[in-house]
């Protein structure tokens, strides 16, 4: 029996010790080790390859198309571990989050429940990072509490944006009273 107790805690321990770094300290929200993670010495990120299996589903939009019925696309957006539960203490997201929000061009089409429109083509990523601390002023893509990026589908590890100002905080603006997101559409960060 005792053998059976050294056992188990020793294949606890193995199993803690493979936890991804960017887990640690996942129930009190995301550590501070996380934008490593995804962020290079001059501030430079990219979309980490397994977020979809790690990070928590937020919620999804949808953008009516120009014309006609359905949407031209569809987004869908995932927050580091433990975002939530830190969000849902104080209404804030905490320095290290990263919020990844997938875009997909829209194909719409009958089905048997009407005019649907679903997922398609992926587009690329918008990701944020949060920074309150503004830890690469040099780098435009840093500013107003966030690191900011765009990357088409072909390449998750370069960004196509270069200036958050002209390239990203546009489409956040009406969103800077609730800390550029627009928390109001994710379901989890209600308490």
């Amino acid at each position: 029996m005792r053998s059976l107790h050294v056992a188990a805690l020793l294949l606890a321990a193995c199993a803690l010790a493979t936890i991804p770094h960017f887990m640690a300290g996942a129930a009190d929200g995301p550590s501070s080790t996380k934008p490593l993670a995804i962020s290079d010495a001059e501030g430079n990120l990219h979309v980490p390859e397994d977020y979809r299996s790690v990070y928590e589903y937020l919620g999804s939009w949808a953008v009516a198309a120009d014309e006609g019925q359905g949407s031209k696309q569809l987004h869908t957006v995932y927050a580091s571990p433990g975002t939530t539960a830190a969000y849902r203490k104080n209404g804030q997201f905490p320095d290290g989050t990263v919020l990844i929000k997938e875009v997909y061009q829209a194909k719409t089409g009958p089905m048997t429940t009407g005019v649907v429109s679903h997922a398609d083509a992926l587009q690329g990523w918008f990701l944020m990072l949060k920074d309150s601390k503004n830890s690469h002023p040099e780098n435009k893509l840093w500013a107003e509490g966030w690191a900011w990026s765009w990357f088409d589908a072909a390449n998750p590890q370069k960004t196509t944006s270069t200036d958050f100002k002209s390239d990203c905080q546009s489409c956040h603006e009406p969103a800077k009273a609730t800390d550029w997101v627009y928390s109001s559409g994710y379901p989890p960060l209600r308490k």
